[in-house]
């Protein structure tokens, strides 16, 4: 079975100059949640993503989410095969939880698992 592409993430410096201009290019609505500016296509398909300023290091990064069953087992399996964890698990209260891991040439994936009873 295949793991599907479900989320992206847009990291910044700024998030208000960031959103206007994302709004602005592709007419997309984006609502603060928190630290992230959650954002609507509003194409009737594809991902949804979000918007975050970490305020810290890496500022300028573009990240895909896969979404797995267990993410302490995937990030394992990544450091067998050569990758590294750069966030462990991190739980999104209500939603579910993420972690980041590198591959072998140094890109950032992230890992989604959507909390139980969560729909989406």
């Amino acid at each position: 079975m295949g793991v599907p592409i479900v989320h992206f993430e847009i990291g910044c410096r700024d998030n208000e100059k960031t959103k206007q201009f994302y709004c602005e290019l592709f007419d997309w609505t984006i609502e603060q949640m928190g630290p992230a500016g959650v954002i609507t296509t509003g194409a009737g398909s594809g991902i949804g993503g979000h918007i975050t300023a970490l305020g810290h290091e890496p500022h300028h990064y573009v990240t895909v989410y896969a979404e797995v069953d267990d993410i302490p087992a995937y990030l394992q399996k990544a450091e067998s095969l050569g990758g590294s964890t750069v966030v462990p698990e991190t739980e999104v209260p209500g939603q579910g939880a993420f972690a980041w891991l590198k591959d072998l040439d140094g890109n950032t994936i992230g890992l989604w698992k959507t909390a139980a009873g969560v729909t989406g």
